[in-house]
């Protein structure tokens, strides 16, 4: 019965099992931001915003980038110091009013120096660990090393995506402060759930950035200024929806879920005038925007002469990460509880 119901979190975070049985917490796979789905859409989509010379070599491997966009998920049940990369608690640095992007130093040395390296870390890295990823990519492209291009392609996407999630913006990451718990699963895997296949994904072309970590920045701020929306207008929806409205009963498999209600997640949607949809977008150009970067900072490298396939090494560091994800025991925190 477990089984089942661990395999039903994976489709969407926030549903909670009926008659109040609920997964071990050592089987609690609700860790992924923005649901596995819409990781793998990001990665997948990506490719077809990048140029011509680009695009030949990334589009051999569009199986690989989609299916391995949610590694760095799988991670976290494998490696300590990967939950951080995530998200970032910036509303944590600030107190009675105080703006914290005015707050943390946005270079990796000066924040350290002001706050320490464990409290960065206590509270999440992410901008910094994707100007770390676009160097890491921008080295494998310089060595031509296979292996490492396609990993941090697929890992950078992946950061990009979770970068983009207002709720992985604040402490409050999961609503338990303002009696909102579920919140999280709610807005980045219920709505696309409903709605993703008629997202418009054909956002442009990729496009050089020329600070990769103020870009970054640039991200994480859009992405916490929208909170206030993101808490306000779920608050606002439950005053004028019952319990009997707000939530409904699907069949997932044997299962039968508790789900927030297809009208009221579709009138959430509509009052935050598609935010999913525009912040998935936004991380799908971004996504390939970095690869672009990485490659032209490489020297724009050829790859048509690259062998075809992974090392045997590195099918075998996947598969260890795999086999760690099934046992089920994550090192972080869980956005869904």
């Amino acid at each position: 019965m477990l089984k089942t119901i661990v395999f039903i979190f994976l489709i969407s975070p926030t549903l909670n099992i009926k008659d109040g049985v609920e997964p071990h917490n050592g089987s609690n796979k609700c860790v992924s931001s923005w649901g596995f789905y819409a990781h793998k859409r990001i990665n997948r989509m990506a490719v077809f915003t990048l140029p011509p010379e680009l695009f030949t070599f990334y589009k051999k491997h569009i199986e690989f980038l989609t299916e391995h966009a949610i590694d760095p998920d799988k991670r976290r049940y494998a490696a300590k110091g990967e939950a951080e990369r995530h998200y970032i608690d910036i509303d944590h640095y600030a107190h009675n009013g105080e703006d914290p992007f005015e707050i943390v130093p946005k270079r990796w040395k000066d924040a350290v120096e002001k706050f320490s390296e464990d409290t960065l870390k206590a509270y999440g890295i992410v901008p910094w660990h994707l100007e770390v990823m676009v160097k890491r990519l921008t080295r494998a492209f310089k060595e031509k090393n296979l292996d490492r291009i396609l990993q941090y392609s697929a890992d950078l996407g992946h950061y990009v995506g979770d970068s983009h999630v207002p709720l992985h913006t604040t402490e409050n990451y999961n609503g338990k402060m303002t009696n909102q718990k579920g919140i999280h699963g709610f807005w980045e895997s219920r709505i696309p759930e409903l709605s993703a296949e008629n997202y418009d994904y054909l956002v442009g072309r990729a496009a050089y950035i020329s600070d990769p970590l103020e870009k970054a920045w640039s991200i994480v701020k859009h992405s916490h200024y929208a909170l206030d929306s993101v808490f306000n207008v779920e608050k606002e929806l439950t005053e004028l929806f019952d319990d009997d409205k707000k939530y409904s009963f699907e069949h997932r498999g044997r299962v039968v879920m508790k789900v927030y209600s297809e009208d009221f997640s579709m009138e959430y949607q509509r009052r935050l005038n598609g935010m999913q949809e525009r912040r998935m977008r936004e991380s799908i150009l971004t996504a390939g925007s970095f690869w672009y970067t990485a490659w032209v900072n490489a020297g724009q490298p050829d790859l048509s002469d690259l062998k075809e396939d992974l090392s045997e090494e590195m099918k075998e560091e996947m598969k260890k990460n795999d086999e760690h994800f099934n046992k089920g025991k994550i090192n972080g925190r869980n956005h869904g509880n």
